[in-house]
């Protein structure tokens, strides 16, 4: 039977349970069991899809195109799985099945209630994350203790025990054990108020991951142990670390994989974190620094880039190399121009988006990018913008995409009627809705590379399969025109009628592409494009240098 870890968090929000959980699923795969994790989430959207990136950070994309959590992204740059539609739930998609279900008449007539129609629809999501070869699935609750919200997710983990078993579920909790500078010490009083909050609902946590500044002194674990009516040895420090990919070190020194395995059972093994112990090397000790500039809209918040931030890291890993990241607001090269900005940087990155601000910002260093031989890499809108202002600037167009100006005589990107689906056998059919205006292309899709180009340079294979969430499409109508005045169109669809990826003769490195690679990069297996860009980026900057 699998095991199953649920992760709560208390006292303040944004304490890191995705860290947490993530770095748990790493220590556990390192003992060579086979893990999958879940975030569950109390608000009431249905998915995080219709969330502005100011509100909720980025939008994550599973391979069968779910909108998730950015959290999942953590799940999967610590362990080897693959998140799924089932990685995810939310109150609105709890709520929306147990409303379909009860006007279907599934529940015979009977009172629909929380307790147990809610809780057993949480319960059931839960163990749609298990697959037969889970052996431990980590659940991680969104929101913290106390918060309304998330009370009926609680309820369902508590009567979790009870259904599959004491043996088979642990409980652990995040807390604060904050340092209060005048008094010189650090205080327990917060972690003891949230386990009495979380006892009072009925969870007794079995582990309380206690994040601080520095490591709890012993009395200190004693003085929580006893006032929380935990063993001492499960009083874990969970203090500040230089890099998120130390944790999993971190916890294994302060012993967490020991007492995970005496509470469900599991085998004895020592954990081998030879490779994180190597990635948190190349992060704190590199050879090498480059400077990358990210040109974008919402650099305010810089959760809504969390995958490309660090997919980018990654990228520095396979070269032992620091990437420094210059945040730039698109809106500020319109005001003040792009030399001001990226004059001196070694390499510039637009990331994805949606909407027309900033857009010029983002094509005029595109153009700046393309002039200056500065190493360029276009993620979905950046590949775009890349498109644009090579239509405007070499091909003579009035160019625009359909998104930003929808009568635009020259419409380079534009919404595609229909395309085929590779995953469902059939033609997806561009249709009007609710969700930010049209019908997306979402998930894992299959591109062919073109020999002799940067992208089969970076990937050393003809087929790849990436992870795409977007509207607008290269239209087909310019390939001819673009390619002349040098652009390379270097990944495409099977069936060519989409192009993924695109080139420029003539530079030392300028690649867009239409797909988001960032939701595929790990630290232990950097993203093949990520590799390149920074790659190119140190060899511009070697070039420069001389």
């Amino acid at each position: 039977m699998s095991k199953y870890i649920f992760i709560t968090g208390g006292v303040v929000s944004a304490l890191g349970k995705g860290i947490a959980a993530s770095a748990i699923g790493a220590l556990l795969e390192a003992k060579g069991l086979r893990v999958s994790l879940q975030k569950l989430d109390p608000y009431i959207n249905v998915d995080p899809g219709t969330l502005s990136p100011f509100e909720h950070g980025e939008v994550y994309v599973t391979d069968d195109g779910c909108e998730t959590d950015l959290d999942l992204g953590h799940y999967e740059r610590f362990t080897t799985l693959r998140t799924s539609i089932y990685s995810n739930y939310t109150s609105g998609k709890i709520y929306n099945n147990v409303i379909t279900k009860e006007r279907r008449g599934d529940y015979l007539g009977n009172t629909v209630q929380v307790v147990p129609h809610i809780t057993d629809e949480i319960k059931s999501a839960i163990k749609s994350a298990v697959t037969p070869t889970t052996d431990v699935l980590i659940v991680e609750i969104g929101g913290t203790v106390g918060d309304i919200e998330s009370l009926p997710f609680l309820e369902a983990i508590r009567q979790f025990r009870y259904d599959v078993g004491k043996e088979n579920v642990l409980y652990v909790h995040l807390t604060l054990v904050p340092y209060v500078k005048t008094a010189g010490e650090l205080k327990t009083k917060p972690t003891q108020h949230s386990v009495k909050e979380l006892r009072e609902i009925g969870i007794q946590p079995d582990i309380l991951l206690c994040r601080s500044e520095q490591l709890l002194p012993i009395e200190m674990k004693k003085k929580i142990a006893i006032h929380c009516n935990t063993d001492v040895d499960a009083v874990i420090s969970a203090v500040d670390v230089e890099t998120v990919y130390e944790v999993p070190l971190q916890y294994k020194a302060e012993g967490l994989d020991r007492v995970i395995d005496k509470r469900l059972f599991l085998n004895d093994k020592e954990p081998d974190l030879s490779i994180w112990r190597e990635v948190v090397n190349k992060i704190k000790y590199p050879e090498k620094v480059t400077t990358i500039a990210l040109v974008g809209k919402y650099v305010g918040l810089k959760d809504a880039y969390k995958s490309l931030m660090e997919a980018l890291t990654h990228g520095g890993i396979a070269n032992n190399t620091r990437v420094n990241l210059h945040w730039v607001d698109a809106e500020e090269i319109e005001k003040r121009g792009a030399d001001r900005f990226l004059s001196e940087v070694d390499g510039i990155l637009i990331p994805g988006g949606f909407g027309s601000r900033g857009i010029e910002g983002k094509i005029e260093a595109v153009k700046y990018a393309r002039i200056k031989k500065i190493p360029f890499f276009g993620i979905c809108l950046g590949m775009q913008c890349a498109v644009i202002e090579i239509s405007r600037n070499l091909c003579n167009l009035s160019a625009n995409s359909v998104e930003f100006e929808p009568n635009t005589e020259h419409p380079v990107i534009y919404l595609m009627e229909s395309w085929y689906d590779y995953r469902t056998g059939k033609i997806e059919r561009r249709t009007i809705n609710s969700h930010k205006g049209g019908t997306m292309r979402l998930g894992a899709y299959p591109c062919v590379l073109k020999e002799s180009t940067k992208a089969y340079e970076a990937y050393k294979e003809k087929l790849i399969f990436e992870r795409h969430r977007h509207r607008f499409e290269f239209n087909n109508k310019y390939r001819e025109i673009l390619t002349k005045k040098g652009l390379i169109i270097s990944g495409v669809s099977p069936d060519d009628q989409l192009v993924e990826i695109i080139e420029l003769q003539d530079h030392p490195w300028f690649v867009g592409c239409q797909f988001h690679p960032e939701f595929k990069s790990r630290p232990t297996d950097p993203h093949p494009l990520f590799r390149a860009f920074i790659a190119a980026s140190l060899k511009a900057q070697r070039t420069l240098f001389h």
